[in-house]
């Protein structure tokens, strides 16, 4: 690494051709040192770059220009916008505030603000060249910091250009960081809501706005078609002026994987979102043959309510039935919406349709507070026999009778394993948790980045699936495994009695089961409750010389696990290539996207969200200090009122 030196020359080759011998280069007197071949442009001890990003100055912080942000007479800038940049930059930075005399294309006349203070700057542009230059540079400042507080010069475009690179790092990048982090650097304190403006408007020059997001989405979901044959991508419109009201996409690799190779079991719920126009992103989920997410399909509503739940178990009905010649039968767990247990009932009448356990038992645990409850809860939910079921029953009537007597509006065919009605494979819970954190960082983003998000992560999840399960050279697949060899090791030391033969009676030091591998069942009731063999049908099909994953699920298998992930999700083209440049060229048979009407509030979003469990809570009741009476207040009172008249 060698120093070249100051350099005055400007340079307009291909930075990745210099050497050290190459000579003058930059134009603003920056230290030049050659790193891996490549040369960069260091003031000081500060790296300012590549020669390419120094000479386009425009796209850096242009402070490092300025040593402590001074400016001398003679100093060059690329063009009116580097100088203005400059000029605000070093304004903030020294406290003080601007009054601007001049500014156009050609020139610039500007002063402190402070009366009495002398300091005045004078800039302009060289002849046939873009090129600014200070040409004057008067007094230095009197008025000491008077910026405290805010200042002129940060306004929200300003903001936007120190925010932009961490947006890109970071889409959560959040108002009050913004407020935290100018007031480090800079020593200003700005309003919230101009913060909170910034972000949206960094947010929209780096992804697009959401208007946009809704105008594209009929374009874009023919390319997901095209890219993506026999997927399903259809948005839906309400009112004369087409304003959005649905969106419902499956990629066809999904919904192939979903129907030969997944549990049938599906996952339905729904995640608001936090862009301008809000709404709610519904989705789809199932379990691969390792216990995985499987994203089967999603979708975006204007309302979450129970029209737009029975929509989309519409679609997804139609995503099945099309690569299908009948549905099977599914096992559907949500969180006990009604409207979604409506729209299951009509659209899939022969499924069945459980509570997810964890939003059960995060309900019990947030009314009643006490965490022995819900761990009560869950081993009642897990229990194989009724036995057990009502054992752990009684004990979370010991703890609360109160919480008890709330959860018998649940039946125990919806919750509890012994009791369902439907195939669950030990499954309690959706994985929807697991989805929706794949688009947490997403949410505040127009609609189409939040699709973009889901398309890449599926890509990106198959793909490396796909990598992952080529090396499995076991029958089942390892979560699937791991229980067959536990229940092997098990089986060993059991004594085995053959009845006929398919039954057998299977002795332990501890009890008796009978097992027959005909209808794949056992009296512990683990085997046909979760698929796989359990200890004691083991022990019977070892003695028999049986091959035991022949008597396990197939949905378990390496070669399911395989089939989920058969079918390549396929890129999309990015937006240069199918977007519609002008909305104005779009013809009559174009369909024309708006955004929804109702959009989110601008500024700081109320903290305390009213919940459906406060509005059914008992009311505080009011006490009157005069008559010593419930439902009024002393000021509101009738009863002196009442002793006048009767007086009287």
């Amino acid at each position: 690494m060698r120093s070249v030196g100051f350099l005055q020359s400007v340079w307009f080759g291909d930075e990745n051709s210099l050497s050290e011998d190459s000579g003058p280069i930059c134009p603003h007197s920056c230290d030049g040192v050659f790193v891996k071949k490549r040369f960069l442009c260091f003031l000081g001890s500060t790296k300012i770059g590549t020669v390419k990003q120094c000479i386009d100055g425009v796209k850096f912080n242009l402070s490092v220009f300025m040593a402590d942000h001074t400016f001398v007479v003679g100093q060059e800038f690329p063009d009116v916008k580097a100088f203005r940049t400059a000029i605000k930059e070093a304004a903030i930075a020294q406290h003080f505030e601007l009054r601007i005399i001049k500014s156009d294309l050609i020139r610039y006349f500007a002063k402190c603000a402070t009366d009495g203070c002398p300091w005045r700057i004078r800039a302009v542009k060289l002849p046939n060249a873009p090129t600014f230059t200070i040409r004057s540079l008067e007094g230095t400042h009197t008025c000491g910091r008077n910026a405290q507080n805010g200042h002129h010069q940060a306004s929200v475009d300003w903001i936007v250009s120190f925010i932009e690179e961490r947006l890109r790092d970071n889409i959560n990048y959040k108002p009050k960081d913004i407020l935290h982090d100018i007031q480090k650097q800079y020593g200003i304190t700005i309003p919230y809501k101009q913060a909170w403006r910034a972000k949206e408007r960094g947010l929209a020059a780096i992804y697009g706005s959401s208007e946009e997001g809704y105008f594209l989405l009929p374009s874009y979901c023919e390319q997901i078609k095209k890219s993506n044959p026999g997927s399903m991508a259809e948005v839906f419109t309400t009112g004369v002026d087409n304003r959005f009201q649905r969106l419902f996409i499956s990629f066809y690799a999904s919904i192939y994987g979903f129907l030969n190779g997944c549990l049938p079991i599906i996952g339905l719920g729904g995640i608001p979102l936090k862009s301008k126009y809000l709404g709610t992103l519904l989705s789809a989920t199932s379990f691969d043959a390792d216990g995985g997410l499987f994203p089967l399909a999603f979708g975006v509503v204007d309302v979450e309510n129970d029209e737009s739940w029975m929509w989309f178990l519409t679609e997804l009905h139609k995503a099945l039935e099309m690569n299908l010649e009948s549905i099977p039968q599914l096992t559907f767990i949500s969180d006990g919406q009604k409207g979604i247990f409506d729209a299951v009932r009509r659209k899939f009448p022969n499924s069945f349709h459980a509570y997810c356990m964890r939003h059960l038992s995060e309900s019990i645990g947030k009314d009643y507070k006490n965490s022995r409850l819900v761990h009560l809860l869950w081993k009642a939910a897990y229990s194989t026999t009724t036995i057990g079921f009502k054992e752990k029953m009684a004990e979370l009537e010991e703890v609360s009778s109160e919480a008890a007597k709330w959860l018998q509006q649940f039946h125990p065919s919806r919750w509890a394993l012994v009791y369902s009605e439907g195939t669950r494979y030990g499954h309690l819970s959706s994985n929807i948790e697991e989805f929706n954190r794949w688009i947490l960082e997403a949410r505040e983003l127009p609609i189409i980045q939040v699709i973009e998000q889901i398309h890449s992560k599926l890509m990106a999840e198959f793909e490396e699936r796909r990598l992952k399960s080529s090396s499995w050279l076991s029958v089942l697949a390892p979560s699937a495994e791991k229980q067959m060899v536990e229940a092997i090791n098990r089986a060993s030391i059991y004594q085995v009695l053959r009845s006929d033969e398919v039954e057998f009676e299977v002795l332990s030091s501890e009890r008796s089961d009978i097992v027959n591998i005909g209808t794949h069942s056992c009296s512990c009731r683990d085997w046909q409750l979760h698929g796989i063999p359990c200890s004691h049908a083991v022990a019977a099909l070892i003695s028999c010389r049986k091959d035991v994953y022949a008597f396990t699920e197939k949905c378990f298998t390496v070669a399911s696990y395989r089939e989920s992930y058969a079918e390549e999700i396929h890129p999309i083209p990015g937006k240069l290539e199918w977007r519609k440049t002008d909305e104005t060229a779009v013809d009559d048979e174009t369909q024309v996207v708006r955004p929804p009407k109702f959009r989110r509030p601008p500024g700081r979003p109320e903290k305390k969200r009213i919940c459906v469990e406060d509005l059914n809570r008992e009311k505080h009741t009011v006490h009157c200090s005069r008559c010593n009476q419930t439902g009024h207040y002393k000021t509101t009172c009738k009863s002196e009122i009442m002793n006048s008249i009767e007086q009287f």
